[in-house]
């Protein structure tokens, strides 16, 4: 029997990302092959030359990162002080790269002797400049297909695209009746379900 009310209609589920798809596949399979390399490794050559290996790739990488940390808090105490002196900061200098050396650090401290091999790729400054080009472009191809708006509006259709469909737009009124006779809040009147 049919009472007039609509039936409800809701929206189709959104499309997982292709990274959103593929990611949690591809670390339990990096996973899967940094315990078999190491077990490999340890076969041939024994399980200490896995431990003293494993152990010179986080001293290693502990000692890269503490470096990058240096470099990059060094420059910008000097570009806070070129700001304070009235000067105006040069644009890219020493301080390019922190981040792919910290990255190549934690990378190395990572145990596993793939993760090991990407971070000691990423120490080779050519690979940091190409990358941070790459990323840079990529950046700013990005900013420029973003539609504009304010932070308000990316959150305003961060909610209107909820999975379930449902927003309420409502504003809360307080009613002057239940307000005592200095402004206090009065009982509550009580819930109904």
């Amino acid at each position: 029997m049919t009472t007039g009310a609509p039936t409800p209609t809701f929206p189709a589920r959104p499309r997982r990302s292709r990274l959103r798809t593929y990611l949690p596949l591809g670390i339990a399979a990096w996973l899967v092959l940094e315990i078999w390399l190491l077990t490999v490794v340890a076969g041939a050559a024994g399980g200490l030359a896995v431990f003293l290996l494993l152990v010179a790739g986080f001293v290693l990488g502990s000692v890269v990162i503490k470096r990058a940390g240096r470099r990059a808090f060094r420059a910008l105490s000097e570009a806070l002080q070129q700001q304070q002196s009235g000067v105006l900061p040069q644009g890219e200098r020493v301080s390019e790269g922190n981040g792919l050396m910290m990255l190549g650090g934690l990378l190395l401290m990572l145990p596993g002797l793939i993760s090991d091999a990407f971070g000691l790729v990423l120490l080779i400054p050519p690979v940091q400049k190409s990358l941070s080009r790459y990323a840079e472009r990529t950046f700013e191809r990005k900013m420029r297909e973003a539609t504009p708006g304010t932070l308000g509006d990316a959150f305003q259709q961060a909610r209107m695209h909820r999975p379930d469909g449902k927003v309420v737009p409502g504003e809360v009124i307080h009613d002057d009746q239940t307000r005592g006779s200095e402004g206090e809040p009065g009982p509550r009147p009580p819930l109904t379900g």
